[in-house]
């Protein structure tokens, strides 16, 4: 009944599924060129770390970061199944992309959501884990669809 988060299995069927899932809720929110979210084969790069959360052997949140620069990491395909929203397990996930980051001396996590209503619990979420509202960046443009999001991450 505890809630694992691992390493993603791209193997597993019930992966790709997830994430599909995951682009298809994401696709009516934003007009095409707003969407940024990463397909199966773009999260499997060596530049990103996909994390699967499950309880009772399935799959109910995912979490990626992507390398944009030595020292700063985009979090990614952060996603919690319907079924099992309002539980905690995106912050789960959350601290757990956090504390991987921590323990290898990144600086700054970033990240790119909707600006729509959809979008408003994930916001919260980011903000509830210390992610304040920032200018694009990376590769992104300014988008009145799109919020840009950042943490830098105290170093010891």
């Amino acid at each position: 009944m505890t809630l694992s988060i691992e390493p993603a299995d791209f193997e597993d069927p019930s992966l790709r599924a997830f994430l599909e899932a995951h682009l298809a809720d994401m696709a009516p929110q934003s007009p095409l060129e707003s969407q940024h979210a990463l397909d199966l084969a773009a999260l499997r790069q060596p530049t990103v770390r996909l994390w699967a959360a499950q309880k009772d052997h399935r799959i109910v949140g995912t979490c990626a970061l992507a390398v944009l620069e030595p020292g700063h990491e985009e979090l990614k395909s952060m996603r919690t199944d319907p079924d099992f929203r309002g539980q905690g397990f995106a912050s789960r996930l959350l601290l757990h992309a956090l504390e991987d980051a921590a323990q290898r001396k990144l600086s700054r996590i970033s990240l790119e959501t909707g600006a729509m209503e959809f979008f408003a619990p994930a916001r919260s979420l980011y903000r509830k884990h210390g992610f304040k509202q920032c200018q694009p960046f990376g590769s992104y443009q300014e988008d009145p669809n799109s919020i840009y999001m950042t943490r830098i991450l105290k170093l010891d």
